[in-house]
């Protein structure tokens, strides 16, 4: 005779106990109704679909057909590198970058070549004293040379700015971070200008049809000029 508490009428397995008098028998599903979803917190048994969202529950946000993904966010450990264009984010334009050597040039090589043309018209005077003159004016202005170019270095490398750059409004940074190249790596750039002599100095004119206004010694040294 079967359970008549069973639905199915299948009877209970060894061991298991039969309801008590007044006791309703566990509920089962009926015919064509799904099974019960799992609770909060609680995961799906290995082979189902996830819990659907109940009712008055939006399901996460979908990017709509068109619309961009979100930009990628880099993972834990990498680095973020971050280009920075001086406080207005402008690139100096060819013609201040210009104006800022020749003033350079003027305040520090203009007195050097009076030096210099006044070693050369004692020298051509013939006489023992003025020869000794003319080896002094020349070694007082190869010492000039020296010392200017070094000058202009430590201003670049520690402000950004040589006397003329101030002037023209105009400052060298890094590429790659934004901030002066220092002493050292200004010393350097100043050497790689020998690279923008080649070929009739066109590497001092490639900033005008350049993306990014470099020279080549610009490019060696990964640096930029921007307005200040």
């Amino acid at each position: 005779m079967g359970n008549p508490y069973d639905p199915y009428g299948q009877q209970p397995g060894y061991g298991q106990q039969q309801p008590g008098y007044g006791q309703q028998p566990p509920a089962q599903p009926g015919y064509g109704q799904p099974p019960a979803q799992p609770g909060y917190g609680q995961q799906p048994a290995y082979g189902q679909p996830p819990a659907q969202p109940g009712y008055g529950q939006q399901p996460p946000a979908q990017p709509g057909y068109g619309a961009p993904a979100a930009p990628a966010q880099p993972g834990y450990g990498q680095e973020v590198h971050h280009h920075h264009y001086g406080s207005t984010g402008q690139l100096a334009e060819w013609g201040s970058r210009a104006g800022g050597y020749i003033i350079d040039y003027l305040i520090f090589v203009g007195p050097v070549f009076v030096l210099y043309l006044l070693a050369g018209l004692l020298a051509s005077s013939g006489s023992g004293g003025a020869g000794l003159l003319a080896v002094l004016f020349y070694l007082v202005g190869l010492a000039l040379s020296i010392a200017g170019g070094l000058w202009i270095c430590y201003q670049e490398g520690t402000t950004g700015q040589s006397i003329g750059k101030r002037q023209m409004g105009i400052r060298l940074i890094s590429a790659q971070t934004g901030q002066p190249i220092g002493f050292g790596m200004a010393f350097v750039r100043k050497i790689a200008h020998i690279a923008d002599s080649f070929l009739c100095y066109i590497g001092f004119l490639w900033p005008l049809w350049d993306d990014r206004k470099q020279t080549f010694a610009d490019k060696i040294c990964n640096t930029i000029v921007v307005r200040a």
